[in-house]
């Protein structure tokens, strides 16, 4: 393992390190923490593995990205949680693929199918109808129709950090509506299933 062998040859690190070597150290270092870390996310020892391997991968061939003397550990754990999440997206795409295929081995021949927002509950149509424009839109793009940030920014014609805060406050004020906290909204990623 990519990660087991960088540990092997690394030394202690440097809080913030200062040249490419001491952030490749650095990194491999922190090998064992991130597996704990990966490991909580993950909940599966093989998988943990993948997803330190991943990342330590990521962060050498970023390693040009890193601003020495900054937080590596901050860094590296962004690193950490992007690639768990990416993992998860894909996942779940992948699964959506392999159950709409197994229902119809001709479905990738169709033409992608439109979010049905009519599918909501009454209530949550009605929360959803609530909200700000701004905000219901960058919710449904999102979350209903399953864009990415990138192509609901294109949609909206609005930079995609517009579109990340539009989308959090957006499903703030849904809870709120709905008449629940904001824990309650959030989506648990499990990529095990």
């Amino acid at each position: 393992m990519l990660a087991q062998a960088l540990v092997t040859n690394a030394s202690p690190k440097p809080p913030h390190p200062t040249s490419i070597e001491e952030l490749r150290r650095g990194v491999a270092a922190m090998a064992p923490e991130l597996f704990g870390r990966a490991l909580r996310m993950a909940r599966s020892p093989a998988i943990a593995e993948d997803l330190v391997q991943d990342t330590v991968e990521r962060a050498l061939r970023f390693e040009a990205q890193y601003r020495p003397g900054t937080n590596l550990k901050a860094w590296v754990h962004q690193i950490l949680f992007s690639v768990f999440i990416t993992r998860c997206r894909r996942g779940r795409r992948e699964r959506k693929a392999l159950d709409c295929l197994h229902a119809d081995p001709n479905a990738w021949t169709a033409a992608p199918p439109v979010a049905e927002a009519s599918a909501l509950s009454p209530s949550t149509r009605r929360a959803l109808d609530s909200l700000p424009r701004v905000f219901r839109d960058a919710v449904v793009l999102v979350d209903l129709e399953e864009l990415s940030y990138k192509d609901a920014a294109v949609r909206l014609d609005v930079p995609v950090g517009t579109v990340m805060s539009r989308l959090h406050r957006g499903r703030r004020m849904l809870a709120k509506a709905l008449g629940g906290d904001e824990a309650g909204a959030l989506v648990q990623c499990n990529i095990m299933e």
